[in-house]
């Protein structure tokens, strides 16, 4: 059975905004199926930041401040609730699927920093997460195709149904699905890899994919920078 049939797991959050050094983590979920088939079990977390959330990341997501004291738990207990779920996919060789895996999986890693004195590496101990980032497969695989490649633009490209953007549970099954419709589109350039495999040559295809970026910003002057790291950026110097 190839990859994209098995099981995999898909992980998401909602956040105070796109500053993955700083903004915070407001709801997580974690969406594991065991077969393409099979119904998807899910893990919802909901976390009160400790920070306001700005009036546009309330628009995209509806979580606001007083629901989040409300329903919201203290960020380090959760983080710590999180890394421990995606640690358990790891050592089960469940390939994790993440929507542009650098600003989910950085801003969680930057959360255990800021709330547990972690890292997501030291959770994940000697099984480091296999991700599967339908942004980074997408682009790569139909690198031609002129459009958006948001997960609202690529449920539409593949036929998935996405019902309650910009919800986390929501947003990580879409993502999941995508994945696997990817993975029958390009099976034969995909079914005899395996994800870890695949998941080095997306690190490749990443750091390209951000190098061609960066050199269209630099071409109409924008200032932009893109990172190549994938799936994580590392971590910055502390300061002096």
């Amino acid at each position: 059975m190839c990859w994209f049939e098995g099981p995999l797991a898909a992980f998401d959050t909602e956040t105070t905004g796109v500053d993955v050094e700083h903004d915070r983590i407001v709801s997580a979920a974690l969406v594991v199926q065991s077969a393409a088939e099979a119904a998807p079990v899910v893990t919802r977390w909901l976390v009160d930041p400790g920070v306001p959330v700005p009036e546009g990341a309330v628009a995209i997501h509806g979580l606001t401040d007083a629901f989040l004291q409300r329903n919201g738990r203290w960020p380090a207990p959760v983080m710590e609730e999180v890394a421990r779920a995606l640690a358990g996919q790891a050592t089960r060789s469940i390939p994790l699927v993440v929507m542009n895996a650098p600003f989910d999986l950085t801003l969680l890693d930057r959360e255990l920093r800021r709330h547990r004195a972690s890292s997501l590496a030291e959770y994940l101990g000697a099984a480091p997460l296999c991700v599967m980032d339908p942004w980074v497969l997408d682009k790569h695989l139909d690198r031609y195709r002129k459009g958006r490649r948001t997960l609202t633009d690529l449920c539409a490209q593949y036929g998935v149904e996405l019902t309650g953007a910009h919800d986390a549970a929501s947003d990580a099954l879409a993502a999941l699905q995508v994945v696997r419709a990817v993975g029958r589109r390009f099976a034969a350039r995909l079914e005899r890899l395996s994800p870890a495999e695949l998941h080095a040559r997306q690190a490749v295809w990443h750091a390209a994919q951000a190098r061609g970026l960066q050199a269209w910003f630099a071409r109409n002057g924008t200032e932009e920078t893109c990172d190549p790291a994938w799936p994580l950026r590392p971590s910055l110097p502390a300061a002096a």
